[in-house]
């Protein structure tokens, strides 16, 4: 991963903020947000509406849509320690007792956010943990810097308070470590005080922007440049940067081209394959995902690819090709949650770790947290990946208004016996002598299609009078009955 040229791209308009991270000019990750943004990092005062013994749960309202939930094993006791290993919620929490909750999960579909009372405040070296009185180091952090690294903040951090040393602090200096530590807990002390002073529910800390949050997380020697498109957006990354981190101000840059800083970078195709189900390969193979309720799949094919030397080499290819990509679609899209990668089978144990080698070494350029499993004897590999927020997909889409997200549609025939069958019910067991209804545009022009206007038969056979207009606000089997009377007083036709 050493000989990558890394690069941070920040777009901004009034519309929406984009911060995109490149590897060798490819889009590995984006980030979009939007006036309704994440959610995840912000302290409330929330006020506990239900505890639930069967789940060792508890609802609470912070606010939201939607009450938040907070496990037994995310509370923190009175007393700032873990407790007994048999905790009971009913003795932790009441019903309308007001507590400190961040929020570690972001809503999703019917469930609400995700939250813990274990409150951390990230910095730009440092983590700050108010309960949890110990120093702890990042493990990406090679063995003689965390060495160095503990030696220098043990001594400063207070009693009572803990940190956790993150990965941005390699090289870091004691007065670089000072600095963010005192910042993070004269932080904390105003969350203390808003939340003493507050009124449940209430927002008492509110995480940074997207922007500032992955110039803070992410941005750092390794990187070659941060490209900015905003020249106020610049101005507070460059501020933010020389409180904490004054060796990097010279690499940010300001997009002065004609063309659109994403659009200079060639991005926008990347973005719009984000949202396909269907991502190819170099070689001609591609790979298939599907997102469902419990996880994500993930589906290798050779597709038009045909080798030249033998059948094992061209899957060998095909799945090493894969491997690399279902890793970098993986950030770019930022699944999370359970996934499950079905490779093309391969009859050598060798190849087997090949492709399996090239899949861990992929997951390493990885910052969220990952858990790899071994290959199965069916060509199955299953991973975990902290499920955050939605994640791109939830941004950039939305549930089809036809199919509700299922991803499938009536077919017309189905739609055309449906609606026949509804029109011949109304006319049969109806009272009235002529009707006007309303049907979908697209399912009008099916029923009243020439050599099977089923409009004309049934008017044959019930002898009534029907008359129908096309609505696009109706659905597509839905009937609607507009008017409804005697024959004669319904004139209108749409034929």
């Amino acid at each position: 991963m050493t000989d990558i040229t890394r690069e941070m791209l920040i777009s901004h308009d009034a519309h929406e903020t984009r911060v995109a991270i490149v590897e060798d000019r490819r889009l590995v990750e984006l980030y979009v947000e939007r006036p309704k943004r994440s959610v995840v990092g912000n302290v409330y005062l929330g006020k506990v509406r239900d505890v639930l013994p069967g789940m060792q749960a508890a609802f609470v309202d912070i606010g939201l849509e939607k009450n938040a939930f907070l496990y037994v094993d995310e509370v923190v006791s009175p007393e700032g320690e873990a407790g007994p290993p048999q905790r009971d919620i009913q003795a932790l929490l009441k019903p309308g007792q007001q507590l400190m909750v961040q929020v570690l999960k972001d809503p999703m579909g019917t469930k609400g956010a995700r939250v813990t009372s274990e409150i951390t405040l990230p910095g730009r070296f440092l983590v700050l943990m108010p309960f949890s009185p110990f120093v702890g180091l990042s493990r990406k952090l090679d063995p003689q810097e965390r060495e160095r690294l503990e030696g220098v903040i043990s001594p400063l951090v207070p009693d009572g308070v803990g940190v956790i040393v993150r990965t941005a602090a390699v090289g870091a200096s004691k007065s670089d470590l000072l600095g963010d530590l005192e910042f993070l807990l004269r932080l904390w002390g105003r969350v203390q005080n808003q939340a003493r002073e507050g009124l449940a529910p209430e927002i008492v800390y509110t995480e940074m922007d997207v922007a500032l949050r992955l110039v803070r997380d992410a941005f750092g020697e390794e990187y070659r440049r941060l490209v900015v498109d905003d020249k106020r957006v610049a101005e507070k990354v460059t501020s933010f940067l020389r409180k904490t981190a004054p060796k990097l101000v010279k690499r940010v840059q300001i997009h002065k081209d004609r063309a659109p800083l994403f659009e200079s970078y060639g991005l926008q195709r990347d973005i719009d394959a984000a949202v396909l189900r269907e991502v190819p390969l170099p070689s001609g193979g591609h790979i298939t995902i599907d997102k469902t309720e419990a996880l994500t799949t993930i589906d290798v094919n050779t597709g038009s690819y045909v080798g030249r030397r033998s059948l094992e080499d061209t899957v060998v290819r095909t799945n090493l090709e894969a491997a690399s990509e279902a890793v970098r679609q993986l950030r770019l899209r930022d699944i999370g949650g359970i996934i499950v990668i079905d490779f093309i089978d391969m009859a050598s144990s060798e190849n087997r770790q090949l492709v399996m080698d090239r899949l861990a070494g992929a997951l390493e350029g990885d910052r969220t947290k990952t858990r790899l499993s071994d290959m199965s004897r069916l060509g199955l590999v299953e991973l975990t990946r902290k499920n955050v927020t939605d994640g791109l997909y939830g941004v950039l889409t939305e549930p089809c208004p036809v199919c509700h997200g299922e991803g499938r549609v009536l077919s017309d025939a189905t739609k055309r016996i449906s609606v026949e069958r509804r029109l011949r019910e109304i006319l049969i067991a109806g009272r009235s002598s002529a009707y006007l209804v309303g049907l979908n545009p697209e399912t009008y022009a099916l029923v009243s299609a020439p050599g099977r206007n089923a409009i004309a038969l049934l008017r044959s056979e019930t002898g009534k009078q029907l008359s129908v207009i096309a609505d696009p606000d109706v659905a597509p089997i839905e009937v609607r009955i507009l008017i409804e009377g005697k024959t004669g007083s319904i004139g209108l036709d749409a034929e």
